[in-house]
């Protein structure tokens, strides 16, 4: 396979009784691009999500991350391989601060050992520095100290988002990252998203709902109806694609 693209799936399947959820899938994912998924309701979008991130293992076909077949991995495995996750629902510890949020996914990359784990946190100021960097990257610097509970349903998004990218991962997965979120405070979430685009060394996988978020920040769009992939390209092509309006955009695009 190609050095540009850094992840991809041979015929991967998944059925779940008489359903076929996805439905032989080959999707590549180049290096450097953030690469969007949409379709309608039960398209398999988040079960492709499950399939690539180690959640659920295919019923058949492959999946492919840098030249290493993953398929089958445990997500744990998976992440240490450069592979970090974002959910449609928030997967945040509610009581603890967005600091503690991110400060312990930091030490879970680390993996520090057992008596690491136990010591004052004022004892691994290089981790309380590295999780306040990653708040920074995600304009979260002046709200360390928000139990994740009050924060708003944007800074939620985003506190995942650093969750996310606490092992430093080479490709991103984002779940609908904008679910829940106000057309106020949609433009923060965005700018997130972009500045890790604009990283040299990131590649986003998106899964979302929101077209006009789609049209803004994919380089390109794989479209899925009904397990199956119907339509890629780049977003102005999308767009134009009549099987694709038919199907999930509507005339009205």
């Amino acid at each position: 396979m190609n050095n540009d693209v850094i992840l991809w799936t041979k015929d991967l399947t998944k059925t779940f009784g008489g359903v076929v959820a996805v439905d032989h899938v080959n999707l590549k994912v180049k290096r450097g691009l953030c690469h969007a998924i949409i379709g309608p309701n039960g398209a398999g979008k988040s079960t492709l999500f499950n399939l690539i991130s180690g959640i659920l293992k295919p019923t058949h076909g492959r999946v492919f991350f840098e030249g290493k077949d993953i398929t089958g991995l445990p997500p744990y495995k998976i992440t240490e391989l450069g592979i970090g996750r974002s959910f449609q629902i928030y997967n945040l510890f509610p009581n603890l601060t967005a600091l503690e949020n991110v400060r312990l996914a930091v030490q879970a990359h680390k993996k520090l050992t057992k008596s690491s784990i136990l010591k004052n946190v004022r004892e691994l100021k290089d981790v309380t520095w590295e999780a306040m960097r990653i708040l920074s990257l995600v304009g979260l610097w002046g709200k360390s100290s928000i139990p994740a509970r009050n924060l708003t349903p944007s800074d939620k998004r985003k506190l995942e988002i650093a969750i996310a990218m606490a092992g430093d991962p080479k490709l991103l997965a984002l779940d609908e990252p904008t679910s829940g979120v106000s057309l106020e405070e949609l433009g923060s979430v965005i700018r997130v998203i972009e500045k890790i685009k604009n990283m040299p060394d990131k590649t986003i996988l998106l899964i979302e709902h929101k077209m006009d978020v789609v049209l803004q920040i994919a380089d390109i769009i794989t479209v899925m109806d009904r397990g199956k992939i119907i339509a890629e390209g780049k977003p102005n092509e999308i767009v134009k694609n009549e099987k694709v309006q038919e199907i999930y955009l509507g005339a009205g695009i």
